[in-house]
């Protein structure tokens, strides 16, 4: 079995779950409270994209807590580890990135200020953060820390440091479509994505690699 289909099957399995739904309709109903007609575009952009930060990192724990240990164990003797593994991240990373492209688009149609430059730091943005929310869903959920209680707090905190600690890409792209809208210039940081992407390959490996060793 190659990773796209593995990746079909998950996301398939996350739909028919609907372990999508909470982490969904948090996301939809976070951005109905926080984003109204009329808003600048590049702030509601920049809440749209930050929101996508812990809701991918859910899904990530929805993504690979779907299935079921039996049907884990058989996909897996037929597949493997890493590939089984790592298409649970990316369908996550997937899901993640149909609300974000939803949620910039409603943005874009309501707000003010829309404007190619807007679109591209949008699509950015989005792209970052759910990159950067799968990163740290990777190592703060199964296999690398399997106990719930400590999972959750654990990637809580972890969502909480990448929006705020100055350098991380989901920090940096965040803050810089919020300069934007307030001093009408952007500056956009395309540095951000290869580094969210290098950041999002280097979890990704690391709970793979630790799947295939605790064999989970």
């Amino acid at each position: 079995m190659t990773v796209r289909m593995l990746t079909r099957y998950h996301l398939e399995l996350l739909v028919r779950s609907q372990r999508w739904l909470p982490p969904g309709l948090v996301y939809l109903l976070l951005m109905g409270l926080g984003v109204s007609g009329g808003d600048e575009a590049l702030s509601a952009a920049a809440f749209s994209a930050g929101l996508l930060v812990p809701v991918t990192g859910w899904l990530v724990r929805s993504a690979v807590t779907a299935e079921p240990a039996q049907s884990r164990a058989c996909l897996v003797a037929a597949a493997g580890w890493r590939p089984v593994h790592l298409s649970a991240l990316l369908a996550a990373a997937l899901a993640g990135l149909a609300l974000g492209a939803a949620g910039l688009a409603a943005v874009l149609l309501v707000g003010s200020g829309s404007s190619g430059p807007a679109v591209a730091a949008g699509l950015l943005a989005t792209v970052v953060c759910v990159l950067t929310g799968t990163a740290v869903g990777a190592v703060c959920n199964r296999p690398v820390v399997a106990a719930t209680q400590y999972a959750v707090p654990l990637g809580l905190g972890a969502m909480v440091l990448v929006l705020l600690v100055p350098g991380s890409p989901a920090n940096v792209v965040v803050r810089a479509l919020v300069l934007g809208s307030r001093q009408h210039t952007l500056a956009v940081p395309w540095w951000t994505f290869p580094g969210a992407v290098a950041l999002a390959a280097a979890a990704g490996w690391a709970a793979v690699a630790v799947a295939e060793r605790r064999g989970e």
